[in-house]
């Protein structure tokens, strides 16, 4: 992708378009990243959780409910074009 962002979702998953390339971590770091500036969280508050090497990732976020993060996606979603 040109750029990171949301583009949507299949079944329960967010899909994340990102900008970064999946080599030595990069994607995975550009990841939290986004997911940092879009939910207002400090980096260290966001972990991948399982799929490290996988398109498919387990993301956990500290500091907000599942409520809330579910809130701040579902707007960005409702967004989106």
């Amino acid at each position: 992708a040109s750029k990171s962002a949301i583009a949507g979702k299949r079944g329960d998953a967010i899909l994340i378009r990102l900008a970064a390339p999946p080599v030595e971590g990069a994607a995975n770091e550009a990841l939290i990243a986004f997911l940092s500036r879009t939910l207002a969280l400090p980096r260290r508050s966001i972990s991948i959780v399982s799929g490290q090497k996988s398109r498919d990732k387990r993301i956990e976020i500290d500091g907000l409910s599942d409520t809330e993060v579910a809130a701040r996606l579902s707007a960005i979603l409702n967004d989106a074009p």
